[in-house]
């Protein structure tokens, strides 16, 4: 469909809900933080983008809730998810 964001816009949309995501659940987050984190962080990127950011998380949960837990940049967690070029 048309509405799919290029590789350039999904890997800024990735690092930026993920600096949200990682504020939100602290410094050292375990992985409730984590979880409750990803749910408000989507929503706050508003309708379209939460939507892109819920099917992004849910995708990959598992590997950006380890990222924010072993301290992992944004960046670093978008590019090992494969949605920004390393």
């Amino acid at each position: 469909d048309g509405m799919k964001p290029g590789p350039r816009i999904k890997c800024s949309l990735c690092t930026k809900a993920l600096k949200k995501i990682q504020k939100m659940a602290g410094d050292d987050p375990d992985e409730d933080a984590v979880k409750a984190a990803l749910q408000k962080g989507c929503r706050l990127l508003g309708r379209t983008m939460g939507k892109l950011c819920q099917r992004m998380v849910s995708q990959y949960q598992q590997q950006i809730s380890e990222g924010l837990q072993n301290g992992d940049t944004p960046r670093d967690i978008c590019s090992a998810m494969g949605i920004c070029k390393a």
